[in-house]
């Protein structure tokens, strides 16, 4: 049987032209690879977003090098790391928390090393676009056999800036990680938390959840937690649990965005509201 050839994977903020050249350096220092655009559609400078891609997407992938870059540190003293984990992937990009999650899903961190060796870059290196000078040449050395601890000195990574969901006086509050492309808040809370938080609540159960907005201004709404979005009206919000795992604030074939005003909100707060007068909820 035929060894399998190296996979290496490109996730970016950089848009379709420049992850294009990414790809080009991998494709000529190591032609023999597969080379896959993950995305190139991640919100600029949303490392949080970019942490989750990752994290959902990779363990669905060959075992591979993938390359991750959301950057605003670029050019600064922030570190580039390869990561390699359990399952035996590496994942190359800055060390800015970008990478971890992935780690996780991945067998968790074996060892990390800095891209340091200037042998494993590009002859010229800009300040402002390491995806191609550094991290894309790292992935393609690393996917022709280069072992992770000839780029550089061992490095513990950062971890992603993240607050944890707090449950207190009968309230969850959590972190919005992202928005997805449909207008959804993804929110930092598993069915664990919620559960934690508020026992096992029955498909439908209704809650009430508020923010703060930018400049203080509250706001608020009132969604149901159920399994899918076809359980609620169009237009009317509802609460669920993602494929990831993930709780998510959404409005059924609408921006919950747009819809609610949640532009800029960084946090939500649930709490268990009463059901309506006549509503009766799923066994």
């Amino acid at each position: 049987m035929p060894a399998r050839r190296p996979f290496v994977s490109l996730a970016t903020d950089f848009g379709a032209a420049y992850t294009a050249i990414c790809a080009g350096v991998v494709h000529r220092l190591a032609p023999d690879a597969t080379v896959l655009v993950l995305s190139d559609e991640i919100t600029p400078y949303a490392v949080r977003e970019g942490a989750m891609l990752l994290r959902q997407a990779l363990p669905y992938l060959p075992v591979g090098v993938h390359v991750g870059v959301v950057d605003p540190g670029v050019g600064t003293a922030r570190r580039p790391l390869a990561i390699e984990t359990g399952r035996g992937d590496v994942l190359v990009g800055p060390d800015n928390g970008l990478l971890v999650p992935a780690a996780g899903r991945l067998g968790g961190i074996v060892r990390a090393h800095v891209l340091e060796d200037p042998a494993y870059r590009l002859p010229e290196v800009s300040a402002s676009f390491h995806g191609r000078d550094v991290f894309s040449p790292a992935a393609a050395h690393v996917a022709a056999g280069t072992d992770v601890a000839d780029l550089g000195g061992p490095a513990d990574p950062l971890p992603l800036d993240v607050p944890p969901p707090v449950a207190r006086d009968g309230a969850l509050t959590v972190p919005v990680l992202y928005t997805d492309r449909f207008g959804s808040p993804v929110l930092g809370a598993e069915a664990g938390d919620v559960a934690a938080a508020f026992g096992d609540p029955p498909p439908g159960s209704p809650f009430e959840v508020t923010w703060t907005g930018p400049g203080g201004r509250p706001g608020g709404v009132r969604a149901p937690l159920v399994g899918t979005f076809g359980d609620v009206a169009p237009g009317e919000p509802l609460l669920w649990f993602d494929s990831s795992g993930w709780l998510g604030l959404a409005v059924n074939r609408g921006s919950a965005t747009e819809v609610l005003g949640l532009s800029g909100v960084d946090a939500l707060t649930l709490r268990t509201a009463p059901a309506r007068r006549g509503t009766v909820l799923p066994d």
